[in-house]
């Protein structure tokens, strides 16, 4: 089993030229975009629980898609997906917690019960801060507007005092708000000027732990690309 700091060949990105791998022939897939942070959720979660052998990546270019994608793997034609055992699931959270559940691993989920309830509260808010911040991104001043979001993810980082993570030690928590929570923090810094760790210690040190994570940092996309992204997104006139 490959360990989570293994460096892994990124395979090249399939288009609609590309022909489809030889689908449900036993291999475990994760079909994924190098640049969607859905997806990213659930690759980190397959590198920490050092699953890199036993489930293989298969990027898709979300702007050139295989047509054999939404017509034999997954209708949906959104990343991510995981072919396992004959069949196609999909939806990031539910795919980590199904990656967490099916394959071994160090565990994403704690026992504690108070770490598990407060771990649904987070997961159920993850949708509401995506939604906040992108949302934030049409308005005139989205450092204000955001900032109630980034001081609930700073609130919530000293709920358990055994670790600098969301529910003391590294969980699935993390993974599902990592691949957002960077991005921000990269826009807000290059658009905006602005540092969403300033003033909020605890979500400094998150991002401080969190960049040694080898399974995190290892789906880390380029700055530039992801400024890239949200520029011609949102301020395509600049």
């Amino acid at each position: 089993m490959a360990a989570a700091g293994v460096d892994e060949v990124k395979p090249p990105s399939l288009t609609s030229t590309s022909d489809p791998p030889s689908l449900f022939d036993g291999t475990t897939r994760l079909y994924i975009s190098y640049v969607c942070p859905f997806a990213q959720r659930v690759w980190i979660a397959r590198n920490y629980k050092g699953q890199q052998d036993n489930i293989k990546l298969v990027p898709i270019d979300l702007q050139n898609r295989p047509a054999w994608y939404k017509e034999k793997v997954y209708p949906e034609n959104k990343v991510p997906s995981l072919e396992h055992n004959g069949k196609v699931w999909g939806e990031s959270l539910d795919l980590i917690r199904y990656v967490d559940a099916n394959f071994a691993g160090p565990a994403l989920f704690p026992d504690d019960p108070a770490k598990k309830e407060f771990g649904e509260e987070l997961l159920s808010y993850s949708d509401t801060f995506i939604k906040d911040v992108y949302s934030s991104f049409k308005v005139e001043d989205p450092v204000k507007q955001t900032s109630p979001s980034f001081d609930y993810l700073e609130n919530a980082l000293g709920k358990f005092d055994d670790g600098p993570f969301f529910l003391g030690q590294f969980s699935g928590v993390d993974v599902a708000y990592a691949p957002f929570a960077e991005r921000f923090q990269i826009v807000f810094s290059e658009v905006f000027r602005h540092d969403i760790t300033e003033g909020r210690t605890k979500l400094r040190a998150w991002f401080e732990e969190l960049n040694k994570n080898d399974a995190y940092v290892k789906t880390k996309s380029d700055p530039q690309e992801i400024v890239d992204i949200f520029k011609k997104r949102f301020w395509p006139q600049k």
